[in-house]
């Protein structure tokens, strides 16, 4: 049996005002990304925008599991070996 294709779904234009030199910064970003400026725009908007609403997520959880949460967070974090050698190592920043 031929599978039906979707049609494909409809494109809209958005239009942007911008300076010159913010321009340039996103061709250049984008070239470095091996995308065109349209994709990177895209991708970066998206990932912004999911990130903004992400933000607003609610979660509602009772009393006792929120009480949970906190001691957990407040908790000291317990001694392990990949936790003594990050805090035996010597900074990024420090570093020569």
């Amino acid at each position: 049996m031929p599978t039906v294709q979707e049609p494909a779904a409809k494109r809209q234009t958005l239009n942007l005002r911008i300076k010159p030199e913010e321009r340039e910064l996103i061709d250049r970003a984008a070239r470095a990304s091996g995308k065109n400026r349209t994709e990177f725009i895209l991708d970066a908007t998206r990932r912004a925008a999911e990130d903004a609403l992400l933000d607003q997520a609610l979660l509602r959880v009772g009393a006792e599991a929120f009480a949970a949460f906190q001691a957990r967070l407040d908790a000291p974090p317990q001694p392990n070996e990949r936790l003594c050698k990050t805090m035996q190592s010597v900074p990024p920043w420090e570093t020569p």
